[in-house]
């Protein structure tokens, strides 16, 4: 059993910053990012494989996202930089096994969300 918790969340006008945190107990294998906006359905942001130690971002994040990792903390961030009021949505924190991907259907465990909101 994997336990996800989140935090990092709150409100920030455009083109500022914010860096999400997700601690994990147990082992991962997968753990990604995704968001979810009201009345849209839940979709990748960031993805990270330990396994072969690769990221893998959304289009619409490119650039401005960055997945990172502390294997000592066992803990994922993401930092977010040039905000815009597009990235609004609850935020997710996902682990999985090693063949998880983008689609958040290929995920076990998540944790319960943190919001984020900006501002225009």
């Amino acid at each position: 059993q994997v336990q996800l918790v989140e935090s990092g969340g709150g409100l920030v006008q455009a083109g500022g910053s914010l860096r999400l945190s997700c601690a994990a107990s147990g082992r991962t294998y997968a753990m990604g990012w995704f968001r979810q906006a009201p009345g849209k359905e839940r979709e990748f942001v960031a993805r990270f494989s330990w396994s072969i130690g690769s990221t893998f971002y959304a289009d619409s994040v490119e650039g401005r996202f960055t997945i990172s990792r502390d294997n000592a903390k066992n803990t994922m961030y993401l930092q977010m930089n040039s905000l815009k009021p597009e990235d609004t949505a609850v935020y997710y924190c996902a682990a999985g096994s090693i063949g998880a991907g983008s689609d958040p259907r290929t995920y076990v465990y998540w944790g319960r969300g943190t919001q984020v909101t900006v501002s225009s």
